[in-house]
C-alpha cells in the first residue's frame, strides 16, 4: 500500500499528463503524427509583424525567423538584405530589396510546411548547393522534407572557388544533421563536377 506522501506526489505528477492526443504543442512547434509544423499563435506573431524601424527591431524579426529556419528552404539567401542592417557600423536605410526580404520571409514563415519525421533505418538524402550568396542543404527521406538549413558566407569563405564552397555546404549538412546520420544508410547529392576537381588534384 502507497503512503499517502508518495500517493499525493503521483497525483500531481498525472495531473500535468495528457494522453491519446492528435497534436502537442512543444516549444513553439506542433507535433503531428504526419510531422512537425509552426505553432500557429507564433505564425500569427509574424503574419503581424510590422515593418522594423531600427536594426535592433531587424535582429527581432530576424531571431524570430531564424528559430524556423529548418521550415524555410534558402533561408539565409533570402534574409541577406535584412542581416547587412544589423551588421557593426551599417547604416540603417530600408530598401526595396530589405522590403522584399521582409515580405518573403513572412510570406514563406506564414506558409512554412509540415516536415516528416525521421524514420530510423531508412536512407536519407541530403542536396546540398552552394552559390556566392551562401550554402544551403534539405535533408529528406523517401522524397519527403525533414528539415532545410542554410547560411551565408563567412568573409574569408567569398574568395573560395566553386570547389571548394560546393565541399563547404557538404560539411554544413554533415555537421548540423551528424545527430539524424550517425550509423545511417545517407546519399549525398552536389555537383560532382566541382568536386571532382579536388580529387583530381589530389591525385
Amino acid at each position: 500500500m502507497q503512503s499517502q506522501p508518495l500517493q499525493n506526489l503521483e497525483n500531481r505528477i498525472f495531473e500535468q499528463c495528457e494522453f491519446w492526443l492528435n497534436q502537442v504543442v512543444f516549444l513553439g512547434h506542433v507535433v503531428l503524427a504526419r510531422g512537425v509544423s509552426v505553432d500557429p499563435q507564433k505564425v500569427e506573431v509574424v503574419a503581424n509583424w510590422e515593418r522594423p524601424a531600427s536594426a535592433i527591431e531587424v535582429r527581432s524579426f530576424l531571431g524570430l525567423g531564424g528559430y524556423y529556419r529548418r521550415f524555410v528552404e534558402d533561408f539565409s539567401r533570402l534574409a541577406l538584405p535584412l542581416t547587412a542592417l544589423t551588421r557593426k557600423n551599417a547604416k540603417f536605410e530600408w530598401s526595396d530589396k530589405c522590403e522584399q526580404s521582409f515580405q518573403e520571409l513572412k510570406k514563406r514563415l506564414v506558409t512554412a510546411p509540415i516536415l516528416t519525421l525521421p524514420v530510423t533505418g531508412k536512407e536519407y538524402v541530403i542536396y546540398c548547393d552552394a552559390s556566392r550568396q551562401g550554402l544551403g542543404c534539405v535533408l529528406m527521406q523517401e522524397g519527403k522534407v525533414i528539415a532545410y538549413t542554410s547560411r551565408q558566407l563567412k568573409k574569408h569563405e567569398c574568395n573560395y572557388p566553386t570547389h571548394d564552397l560546393e565541399l563547404a555546404a557538404v560539411v554544413l549538412a554533415l555537421k548540423i544533421w551528424r545527430h539524424y546520420l550517425f550509423g545511417q544508410k545517407c546519399h549525398i547529392f552536389t555537383d560532382h563536377k566541382s568536386l571532382k576537381y579536388i580529387l583530381i588534384r589530389k591525385s
